[in-house]
């Protein structure tokens, strides 16, 4: 009954606010949005991945140490078995959800455990990994980055909690490196530190890899999230902002951390404001471009 009442509630804002999903049609900018699986930390891979098709979105973010599916006692790491790992591609495809990327909180500085992560993420088919791996780690890093293909982005966490609490911290360790190691911006983090999202990613430029893009009703380290363009965030300077540096991060990811048992019904909302703010940005740009407009 409760599975029945959730859906009813999603297909209603589907309804109210428009599908938020691609629906065969490419996003402005080359854009894509879709969840973390994070947001659904209390389900299973396979749980998110359904949730994520359920709503008509196309792309989710994974997480180390997510348990895979309902009937098995597997969690999704490195030690996981070829067998398992195709199966977790299957469950995409059937689905039609692609996983561009996976967090994984620590990448090993030791050669061989490095490269463990890299073959992993490898067969996972991912294209970058979020981390906050240890500077001295970086060197190995940034050639496994190299050889397998695969970007970094240093993820940040609010002051206290993150050496990578500020665009200047994660800057330090992209400084000088492949192109292929940036910044995974937590916009709900950096506003818990007191830092302005905007402004923060104009510093990081083009080290801005992906995002977890979050809004809060207010700015403090007790902040709430709330549905994207309903808190403090100012989320559309934040996407001018990304579109005026020219950038095409890997995800704008719904990481919504609030309501955990039954929070499907906001991500509909932050990919639906997603849709229509997006829409809105190329629209503009297509009316200036027609009236000659710089």
């Amino acid at each position: 009954m409760r599975l029945a009442r959730i859906s009813t509630l999603v297909t209603g804002l589907l309804l109210v606010l428009g599908s938020p999903g691609a629906t065969g049609e490419e996003a402005p900018f080359g854009w894509q949005v879709g969840p973390t699986a994070w947001t659904f930390n209390r389900f299973t891979l396979f749980e998110a991945i359904e949730k994520t098709a359920s709503v008509e979105l196309r792309h989710i973010e994974a997480f180390e140490g997510q348990r895979v599916r309902p009937d098995a006692d597997l969690k999704l790491n490195a030690a996981l078995s070829d067998e398992a790992i195709q199966a977790i591609r299957a469950k995409l495809d059937a689905c039609g959800v692609t996983m561009p990327g996976i967090y994984i909180h620590t990448i090993p500085g030791e050669e061989a455990a490095c490269r463990q992560t890299f073959e992993f993420a490898r067969k996972l088919g991912v294209h970058y990994i979020v981390s906050e791996p240890a500077p001295e780690s970086m060197d190995v890093i940034e050639r496994c980055c190299d050889e397998f293909g695969i970007n970094v982005a240093i993820h940040n966490h609010p002051e206290g909690k993150s050496r990578y609490w500020s665009p200047e911290e994660a800057l330090k360790v992209c400084e000088g490196r492949s192109p292929r190691i940036g910044v995974c911006a937590d916009t709900g983090h950096w506003l818990r530190s007191g830092l302005d999202p905007s402004e923060s990613v104009r510093k990081l430029g083009k080290r801005l890899l992906t995002l977890h893009l979050k809004d809060l009703d207010r700015a403090a380290p007790d902040g709430t999230d709330r549905p994207w363009g309903q808190g403090c965030g100012e989320l559309e300077q934040v996407l001018r902002t990304i579109r005026e540096l020219g950038l095409t991060p890997g995800l704008f990811g719904i990481e919504y951390e609030s309501n955990w048992e039954n929070n499907l019904p906001q991500v509909v909302e932050c990919a639906a404001w997603f849709k229509k703010t997006v829409a809105a940005l190329a629209a503009e740009e297509a009316q200036q471009a027609d009236s000659g407009q710089p």
